[in-house]
């Protein structure tokens, strides 16, 4: 069972523009995981891939009904479960 739910884990980029997910972890090093925490993505909270750069980098989420820049090297430290649209 464990690794059934292991295939639902994901990181922001792994979302395709315009699909949501719920964050279930923040890691990384204190001081960045204090920062994810800090804007927001604690784990609960529905995110949204609004877009991404032309370049990859940066990812464009919606985060608590604000726009929310990340890093992809921010946004490998958030773990994602993908929702299912309705």
């Amino acid at each position: 069972m464990e690794h059934k739910n292991e295939e639902k884990q994901f990181t922001p980029r792994d979302l395709k523009p315009g699909e949501k997910g719920r964050v279930i972890r923040v890691g990384g090093e204190a001081n960045v995981r204090k920062r994810l925490l800090d804007m927001g993505i604690v784990p609960g909270v529905e995110i949204k891939l609004q877009k991404i750069a032309p370049l990859g980098d940066p990812l464009d989420v919606l985060v608590k009904g604000y726009h929310l820049s990340l890093r992809e090297e921010e946004a490998k430290n958030i773990l994602v479960e993908k929702l299912e649209e309705p």
